[in-house]
């Protein structure tokens, strides 16, 4: 039985009981804690849209939406909800001092110009050599929505992705190999969720820290190590 250090008091991750699993708000605090101060961002739709709430108005992080909007700010709440300012993802939106609007094509330039720092996007899969399918899942009843992810995936700087680690069956969402259909090919380089931050570097995954499970848990229903 692994016992704490005798210099450090430091107990190995296989004898620690990780902490809970994240829930969406402490995934979204965690991403909106990494954006480096000053970068221009794109949230995409559905999770990522809550990493708004979180950034540190000091911080000056500019947010990017693909329908026209640099200096988007929170989400909109009761008095504050404009039926005319709206994210990517229809949610009404705030904006902040200094907020400018433009043209569809202008947005996808910003995009496809590499002038974005950093997108945080969902995901259907995630490889571990960067691969991102986000936009159909091969069903025949689904429906394609492929959107501007493929736009930021390649035109980003760094291009995150915000999900949970299984499906809703069990399933793992972060994986060898995707078996859905592509949005862009190793474009992915870090993978937050609830069970913990996966950094993706030399086709393998990294995990900070787990929560919710140990890392042999973890590594044994992902299929490989962490």
């Amino acid at each position: 039985m692994t016992t704490p250090s005798a210099r450090t008091g430091v107990i190995s991750d296989a004898a620690a009981a990780p902490a809970a699993r994240l829930d969406r708000a402490a995934i979204a605090r965690t991403v909106a804690a990494d954006i480096p101060a000053g970068a221009y961002v794109n949230l995409g739709i559905g999770q990522p849209t809550l990493v708004a709430d979180y950034l540190q108005p000091t911080a000056g992080i500019t947010l990017h939406t693909e329908n026209g909007m640099l200096g988007m700010g929170p989400m909109a709440h009761g008095d504050e909800v404009d039926p005319d300012l709206i994210n990517a993802g229809k949610i009404p939106v705030t904006e902040l001092p200094g907020a400018s609007y433009f043209h569809h094509a202008d947005s996808f330039a910003m995009m496809r110009g590499g002038h974005l720092d950093v997108c945080v996007l969902g995901a259907f899969q995630v490889s571990i050599g960067g691969d991102l399918a986000n936009w159909h899942t091969g069903e025949p009843d689904a429906i394609p929505a492929v959107g501007g992810a493929m736009d930021l995936a390649i035109g980003a700087k760094q291009t995150w992705v915000m999900m949970t680690l299984f499906a809703k069956d069990g399933s793992p969402k972060l994986v060898s190999r995707c078996s859905y259909p592509l949005t862009a090919a190793r474009c992915v380089c870090r993978v937050y969720t609830d069970y913990g931050v996966f950094e993706l570097a030399g086709g393998a995954a990294h995990l900070r820290e787990p929560f919710g499970a140990t890392r042999a848990e973890l590594a044994a229903r992902l299929g490989f190590s962490v």
